[in-house]
């Protein structure tokens, strides 16, 4: 806590463009110390960007960075935590990142699992109402953050646990982003003689045709069921080509 206002402070480690939503409804309730590798970042209101101990230091540090830097980070930020300290994550995985906390954090650190259901376009409009995946993987400081989370945020927090939660996304978000990506190469798309249900599934496409490259790889990559279900919808794609070349 601050000796002068007493709010919290939160190290955040990353600024994309999750860290920067994070930010956004973040500053209201808490202090930001930001880092982020980086080596220009514009100013942003409410965040104090610094270097990697001083952001580590922090009583509860979150963690937004790709899935495949996470080990790399988790040795950088290591010798900074503090005894106590809580890490959570806000990865759209979670198996891979809860077992590397696991195995590189101290022991005397809680860690928090988290997957905000939804992105900077999904949230344009307010974060009210969207559903926050919440996994307790050390100690009871999970219970907390979904106080603060339901009662600040006013956010619907869905407890799972990583293994139940990379299950379900690699249906809800790995086909998703697969039919997505498929649906952009295929383009130009009809735009005028559309039906609602087309256009519906053109704004799915809309909320992740930006999203970074390694948002898609970690989502059908670094998910370990993404390629069964993956495989599952494939075949049933061919099947009904199939079915339908040759009608019975």
């Amino acid at each position: 806590m601050t000796a002068a206002s007493h709010r919290p402070i939160i190290g955040l480690i990353g600024f994309g463009a999750f860290g920067r939503l994070m930010a956004r409804h973040l500053r209201a309730h808490c202090d930001l110390l930001a880092h982020d590798s980086a080596t220009e970042l514009a100013a942003e209101e409410g965040v104090t960007f610094t270097d990697l101990a001083t952001a580590a230091a922090c009583r509860i540090v979150v963690l937004a960075v790709p899935v495949d830097r996470f080990e790399t980070v988790i040795a950088a930020l290591r010798p900074h935590l503090r005894r106590g300290a809580v890490v959570v994550d806000v990865g759209s995985v979670k198996l891979v990142p809860a077992r590397a906390m696991l195995a590189g954090l101290p022991p005397d650190v809680e860690i928090v699992g988290t997957h905000p259901l939804f992105g900077p376009q999904s949230a344009r409009d307010g974060i009210a109402g969207l559903k926050l995946a919440l996994c307790p993987i050390r100690g009871r400081a999970a219970f907390r953050i979904g106080a603060f989370l339901r009662h600040a945020l006013r956010l619907r927090v869905v407890l799972t646990t990583p293994e139940a939660h990379d299950r379900d996304m690699a249906v809800a978000q790995g086909l998703t982003h697969l039919i997505a990506a498929v649906l952009v190469r295929m383009e130009p798309l009809p735009s005028r003689m559309t039906t609602r249900s087309f256009d519906l599934l053109m704004q799915a496409v809309g909320m992740v045709r930006h999203d970074p490259p390694g948002v898609f790889d970690a989502i059908e990559r670094a998910n370990p069921y993404a390629a069964g279900v993956r495989a599952q919808f494939l075949e049933l794609t061919a099947e009904m080509g199939r079915a339908l070349e040759h009608p019975v």
